[in-house]
């Protein structure tokens, strides 16, 4: 996991932070060398799992994977998210983020992703006043 220095890590979770400080949405991300399925986006789903993102109280957790060596990645919103977005909200969400790694510009496309996503989470999930962080903000791996 050497894609981000110690301090690129910290940018990260600190955008996954000031994202989550005006919501009670949910984001992670998760960075692994190989995807041990052929389609990406099956393997969002299982890591989405893992990590209970499923289990949020609103169904309103993010999860950005990243597999390393195989060069895929993918944008996964639990259903109370996904239901209220635009229809292309997470396609273009990876269209930014694709434009900054094709461009080795790694930890930028992870934290306007992220910024992008914490938009809509605030937009739709406004932070209560009894809300607590339900998930760790730290880099899964």
């Amino acid at each position: 996991m050497n894609l981000f220095t110690p301090e690129e890590q910290q940018q990260i979770i600190q955008a996954i932070r000031s994202a989550e400080l005006e919501t009670s949405g949910e984001i992670r991300v998760h960075i692994e060398l190989l995807c041990p399925v052929p389609d990406v986006m099956d393997r969002a789903v299982q890591v989405f799992r893992q990590l209970n993102m499923d289990q949020t109280a609103q169904r309103n957790g993010v999860l950005f994977y990243l597999a390393t060596d195989d060069r895929k990645f993918a944008v996964l919103g639990d259903e109370g998210i996904d239901k209220v977005v635009p229809a292309d909200f997470w396609e273009t969400t990876k269209e930014v983020m694709r434009e900054n790694f094709r461009a080795g510009r790694f930890t930028q496309g992870f934290c306007l992703g992220i910024e992008r996503a914490g938009q809509q989470l605030r937009q739709y999930f406004p932070r209560l006043n009894n809300d607590s962080n339900e998930l760790s903000d730290e880099i899964s791996h």
